[in-house]
C-alpha cells in the first residue's frame, strides 16, 4: 500500500474544489490537434488487421486462429481485471504472482502501460463525460471510442491529471516494471512472440502470423473502446438516468462483462462491475473468483441488493440491463433473486 495516501487524495480534493466545476455532458470549443503518428499506426492497424481476417477465411492455420483468440481473452482480463478493476478502481487485492500475471496480460493487451491506463481512467470517472474525461462522449462516437488517441490531450485534461491521485501506482514495483521496460517487454509479448510462435511450433508463414496477431490486437482495442463508447450512448439507466452511462447487453459480450456500465458509474468499487455478479456473460467476475478460491484475490468488494434497489427505486429509469422485468409489476426488480428469477421464466 502506497504511503499517505489518503492525506494525498486530502490534498488533490482541496485543489480540485478551486478549480471550475464541469458538470457533464459538457463539451466546449476545442481546436483539434492532431497527433499524425497516431493516426498512421492506429491506420495501420486497422488495414493490417482487416487483412488478419481475410486470411483466416483463406490460408491461416486453425492452430493460429486459435491460438490468437486465447491471447484476445487473455489479453481481455490484462485490461479488465488488471487495470480495470484491480488497479484503477482497487475493487479487489491480488498477491504478487497474480499481479505479475495480470501485468504480464495487460502487457499482451497493449493500450500504454497499465499506469497510463489507469491515470486516464480515473480521470474518466472522476470528471465523466467532460472535458477533463480523455475520452469524453459528449464529443460523439468516434472521439469516444478512438478519436481521442488521435489528437493532444485537452487542457483540461492535463490541467486536472495533475491532481489525479496516482502514488499507490507509481509505488508499485510490478507497473514500475512495466512502465520501466514498456518497449523491449511490451513489443515481445504483444507482438514478436504470438506471431514467432506460430511459425515455431506449427509451420504459419510470417504473412499469416504477424498479420493475425495484429488482428487479435485490433480487436482487443475496439472491443474495450466500445465501453467508452458504445456503453455511453445506447442502453438502458437503472441507477442514473441522468448521467450518459447505460447497460450494453452487447457491449457486455464483447468484453467479457464490461458493458454493465450504468450500474458501474454508479458504484465502481464493486469488483463485479455488474449487479448480477458471477453470472454466465460476466467472464471477467469468473476469472476474479477462480484466483480467489485458490487463494491469489482476495477482500473482493461488493454492494448488497438493498443499496442496489434502493439507488435503483430512488434515481434509475425503470428498467434494468436484461429488459425481463415482470410486464404486470411497475416495481422496480429490487434483488439479485428477483432478477435470477424473472430471467428464468423469460429464456
Amino acid at each position: 500500500m502506497a504511503p499517505n495516501t489518503r492525506e494525498n487524495e486530502t490534498i488533490y480534493d482541496e485543489v480540485e474544489h478551486k478549480l471550475e466545476k464541469l458538470v457533464p455532458p459538457q463539451a466546449g470549443p476545442w481546436n483539434y490537434k492532431i497527433v499524425y503518428l497516431n493516426l498512421l499506426t492506429f491506420s495501420y492497424w486497422l488495414i493490417a488487421g482487416a487483412y488478419g481476417l481475410y486470411l483466416c477465411f483463406t490460408s491461416a492455420k486453425w492452430a493460429t486462429i486459435i491460438f490468437e483468440f486465447i491471447l484476445f481473452f487473455f489479453a481481455e482480463m490484462g485490461i479488465t481485471a488488471g487495470a480495470h478493476r484491480l488497479w484503477t478502481h482497487k475493487s479487489y487485492k491480488a498477491k504478487l504472482p497474480l499481479e505479475i500475471f495480470l501485468m504480464v496480460l495487460n502487457s499482451v493487451a497493449f493500450q500504454n502501460t497499465a499506469t497510463d491506463w489507469v491515470r486516464d481512467h480515473r480521470l474518466h470517472h472522476k470528471y465523466s463525460d467532460t472535458d477533463a474525461d480523455p475520452h469524453n462522449a459528449a464529443r460523439g462516437l468516434f472521439f469516444s471510442h478512438v478519436g481521442w488517441l488521435l489528437v493532444r490531450k485537452h487542457d483540461e485534461v492535463k490541467k486536472r491529471g495533475k491532481f489525479t491521485d496516482m502514488s499507490d501506482i507509481y509505488n508499485n514495483p510490478v507497473l514500475k516494471f512495466q512502465k520501466k521496460y514498456a518497449i523491449p517487454f511490451i513489443g515481445a509479448v504483444c507482438f514478436i512472440l504470438p506471431t514467432v510462435i506460430p511459425m515455431y511450433f506449427w509451420g504459419e508463414s510470417l504473412n499469416n502470423a504477424w498479420h493475425i496477431c495484429i488482428l487479435r490486437y485490433a480487436m482487443n482495442l475496439n472491443v474495450t473502446f466500445s465501453v467508452n463508447s458504445l456503453a455511453h450512448i445506447w442502453g438502458n439507466k437503472p441507477y442514473d438516468k441522468d448521467i450518459k452511462p447505460a447497460q450494453n447487453f452487447g457491449v457486455t459480450l464483447a468484453t467479457f462483462g464490461e458493458g454493465f456500465h450504468n450500474y458501474h458509474h454508479v458504484f465502481p468499487w464493486d469488483y463485479r462491475t455488474s449487479e448480477l455478479g458471477d453470472n454466465k456473460f460476466n467472464f471477467t467476475t469468473k476469472f476474479i473468483n477462480f484466483f480467489e478460491r485458490i487463494g491469489l484475490a482476495y477482500d473482493l468488494k461488493t454492494v448488497s441488493d438493498d443499496v442496489i434497489a434502493q439507488r435503483a427505486k430512488r434515481t434509475g429509469d425503470g428498467t434494468h440491463l436484461w429488459d425481463c422485468a415482470d410486464k404486470n409489476n411497475n416495481d422496480v426488480v429490487q434483488t439479485k433473486a428477483q432478477i435470477d428469477t424473472l430471467c428464468t421464466k423469460h429464456e
